[in-house]
């Protein structure tokens, strides 16, 4: 016997040597590592690591005891609060999926989304009840409805079956919840727009939550009990898998229901927090705060992703004293899955030229296996010369399993061994990739996905409206804005505040376009509308 052969003998894979990987295994040390240590605190409250372990354990065994166990789907409606981070272990503790839901949505998206999901339970943040008490009713589901009674938010009405603690007092703290039988059994399912009105259903497995979690410690050199701001919703793949790096880390959840730079910075300051997340909309707000709010007393580390942030909103928030690294991925990435590796050669550089090389998206994290910039048609890599586009393509552990319900989204998306971004961007020399546009139409406000399709079907609605075309406008707080070119229909006459407030009333906020210009659309001979025109003409108003 030679070569390789010998090792294929009596050296199996057994339990004494071999686990799947789970975050769910990152709550269980740390609780018995540091079971005294804070792991939460919210308004009043402090939890340590050993009594957030127990609640979530009794949380998954009274969801047993209802019947709703291995592949099941449990959503969650709630803003930054313990029982949204507990949710992040329990419910695959108890063998089923977690379902965060983006409570910026309107009633019939979150709907679909409960029915498409199959969800057996829904968890009710008290501010989002009437959302929930409709769109339960759209989707026509019966749903066990849990309400979240949190006092820091105050008297409100239930909708559920029952309240948190009551399911919490049913469960048992000692419950032997089980591993996966396979780390590639489903941990979670978040929904992202893509360019289609109705919601993609994104598949997360065990193996890249724990992977991706694992990465983000490493890119960002995040020290134990790092103390984390919850700046970044929840709700946005699975907070960037952060739940579960702050369960590695053994550090503290400091949780934020509404995003201001008062409570912001409060917070930094007296819960001492080292590190937190955002969209560019966050740090822009935060970079231009009245400046007896700015003021910092110990070092800070920022992660910024979404739509490419400028470069002068990187250099006012160093210049605050805040390290920003930047960060890129999507949904189906498990949020970052590229980081702006910082290199200590470009420490000396000038604000503005640390400024520029930090709004590039930068190289794979430590999870991701490949990263390139290449033609679509072809997948041959672009010239790393800065200058050349191509679509950027991902592959690896913290690539999705694929879209629930929706093969041929999923075979459209992996082609030759990579996972298509659908994101067009250019390969520096250096191996560092920049985004330059989006293949599709994809409008990123504030970290917020808008589909620009989704938003042209509500403008088609307006009885004057005879054509419509949306795009994005560059804008210095948001990131982008939905901007929409509008035709109207002969003999009508309508005010751009008119179109914008029917808008406001049919779809969620955050997609309402903040710009309406009217007049006729550039098309191409077969009628087809020039968006890139349009995009032009967006970034000269």
């Amino acid at each position: 016997m030679t070569g390789y052969a010998i090792y294929e003998q009596a050296l199996d894979a057994v339990p004494a040597n071999y686990e799947q990987l789970s975050p769910l295994r990152f709550l269980e040390r740390s609780a018995a590592t540091y079971p005294d240590s804070i792991a939460v605190v919210h308004d009043g409250l402090r939890r340590t690591w050993a009594q957030t372990y127990a609640r979530c354990r009794r949380i998954a065994s009274a969801l047993n005891g209802r019947g709703i166990g291995k592949g099941q789907t449990v959503a969650v409606l709630a803003a930054n609060i313990p029982e949204m981070f507990e949710a992040h272990f329990a419910v695959p503790m108890a063998g089923a999926v977690l379902n965060t839901i983006n409570t910026r949505l309107d009633a019939e998206t979150v709907g679909f989304i409960l029915t498409h999901g199959e969800a057996q339970a829904l968890f009710v943040d008290p501010e989002f009840a009437e959302l929930a008490e409709r769109a339960v009713r759209i989707s026509g589901r019966e749903i066990l409805v849990v309400d979240i009674l949190d006092p820091a938010f105050g008297a409100a009405r239930r909708v559920g079956h029952l309240d948190y603690d009551a399911l919490l007092a049913e469960g048992d703290p000692d419950f032997d919840w089980p591993m996966p039988a396979n780390e590639w059994d489903a941990i979670s399912l978040n929904y992202t727009s893509g360019t289609t009105g109705d919601p993609k259903g994104v598949v997360y497995h065990h193996r890249g939550a724990a992977l991706n979690a694992m990465a983000n410690i490493i890119s960002w050199d995040m020290p134990r009990h790092a103390r984390y701001l919850w700046t970044l919703p929840m709700f946005h793949c699975n907070g960037w898998c952060f739940p579960w790096t702050i369960a590695l880390n053994a550090g503290v959840c400091v949780c934020l229901r509404a995003v201001r730079a008062e409570p912001v910075f409060r917070l930094i300051r007296d819960e001492q927090v080292t590190h937190f997340c955002g969209a560019p909309v966050v740090m822009n707000m935060l970079a231009n705060a009245p400046e007896e709010l700015r003021a910092l007393d110990h070092p800070v580390k920022a992660m910024v992703a979404g739509a490419p942030p400028p470069a002068s909103v990187i250099a006012a928030v160093e210049a605050m004293g805040v390290e920003l690294t930047h960060v890129y991925g999507l949904t189906e990435t498990y949020g970052p899955s590229v980081v702006c590796a910082w290199k200590d050669e470009w420490d000396g550089l000038d604000p503005t030229g640390r400024a520029r090389l930090k709004s590039r998206q930068g190289v794979r994290n430590p999870a991701l296996g490949g990263l390139m910039v290449a033609d679509p048609a072809t997948l041959e890599p672009v010239p790393a010369d800065g200058e050349t586009m191509g679509e950027v393509f991902m592959r690896g552990n913290n690539v999705m399993r694929g879209y629930l319900k929706n093969p041929s989204a999923t075979e459209k998306c992996f082609r030759g061994g990579w996972f298509a971004s659908g994101d067009l961007g250019v390969m520096h020399p250096d191996g560092y990739i920049e985004l330059k546009d989006r293949s599709k139409d994809i409008i990123i406000s504030g970290g917020e996905n808008i589909s620009s399709i989704e938003v042209e079907d509500v403008l088609y609605k307006h009885p004057a409206v005879l054509e419509a075309a949306v795009v994005a406008r560059p804008d210095a707080q948001w990131g982008e804005t939905p901007c929409a070119f509008v035709a109207l229909k002969p003999g009508s006459a309508l005010e751009p505040e008119e179109l914008i407030a029917f808008c406001r009333d049919n779809m969620a906020r955050f997609k309402v376009p903040r710009t309406v210009v009217f007049g006729d659309l550039p098309k191409t001979s077969t009628g087809k509308v020039q968006k890139f025109l349009l995009r032009d003409r967006a970034r000269a108003l």
